[in-house]
């Protein structure tokens, strides 16, 4: 016996093509995909090993917890991506002076070696991202990104 079709009339549907949340999800991962496929082939490097790099590179001397903050990436990612990081001599963990229990990351010579070839590419990369757009558009764009950061994730996390 064939199970018969669910009547869709009575469910909501979800156009999963026009969600703004999937389409972000879907145009980030291609936009990474592409850009990540070039600095894996050079320096064998994951995403998440370069959004760590990435980050240390802007803020040196943060702690393993401070770069999943940052982020926005899973404690079990960074702390993978810490520490293939270290094994590669790419990053250094230092005692904080002032607490000898906390430990920060910075940028090796070898890491700022591959970060100063890196974020040029991927800098063109979000250049040729942004190029059909209009100055005008790009600033709009910017700021509803900003927006939609700040006063949408807020009313989204009340609401559920």
């Amino acid at each position: 016996m064939t199970p018969s079709k669910p009547e869709t009339s009575s469910h909501e549907i979800l156009d999963l093509e026009r969600l703004v949340p999937y389409r972000l999800s879907v145009l980030s991962n291609k936009v990474s995909s592409a850009i990540a496929g070039e600095y894996h082939r050079r320096f064998g490097l994951a995403i998440t090993e370069w959004r760590v790099m990435a980050v240390l590179g802007r803020f040196p001397g943060l702690s393993a917890r401070e770069v999943t903050e940052r982020t926005a990436m899973d404690k079990v990612a960074v702390s993978r991506a810490v520490a293939r990081l270290l094994e590669r001599s790419l990053i250094q963990r230092e005692i904080h002076g002032d607490d000898r229990r906390r430990s920060v990351l910075t940028l090796s010579e070898d890491g700022f070696r591959v970060y100063d070839e890196v974020a040029p590419m991927v800098l063109e990369c979000e250049r040729q991202l942004l190029s059909p757009l209009s100055d005008e558009e790009r600033a709009q764009l910017d700021r509803l990104i900003d927006k939609l950061g700040k006063e949408g994730l807020k009313r989204m996390n009340e609401h559920i």
